[in-house]
């Protein structure tokens, strides 16, 4: 678990965690048994969902060798390589409607998507 080969993320790269959504991963990880010191929110992008890739928000103990690290909002955030390539420019907020609440993606380097909000091509 330790973190000595995690790196910040490259220079010029912009992800962006809203006052919202850093809220409530703060809600999220005071509510999880893990170390606050180390502790944080994965991002991460994973093939599937119905548009060819999926978003995926983890709260984890600690990063992994070769995770990208970057305090976003006062929220610590761990991001595999694989990942980073699809998450520059995205900003990820938390909403509240009548249909519910979630986390929600706005990517500006997504080529579609579907109706579900989670799904996108790139």
């Amino acid at each position: 678990m330790a973190d000595t080969a995690t790196q910040a993320l490259p220079e010029g790269f912009v992800l962006t965690l809203t006052d919202t959504a850093a809220g409530e991963v703060r809600k999220f990880l005071a509510a999880e048994d893990v170390p606050a010191e180390t502790a944080g929110l994965r991002v991460s992008v994973l093939p599937g969902g119905c548009s060819g890739f999926k978003y995926s928000l983890n709260i984890e103990d600690a990063p992994v060798d070769d995770d990208l690290t970057a305090d976003l909002n006062g929220t610590r955030v761990f991001i595999d390589a694989f990942s980073l390539q699809y998450l520059n420019g995205v900003v990820i907020d938390y909403t509240t409607s009548m249909q519910g609440s979630g986390f929600t993606f706005n990517n500006p380097n997504a080529t579609g998507g579907c109706g579900c909000g989670s799904s996108f091509t790139a």
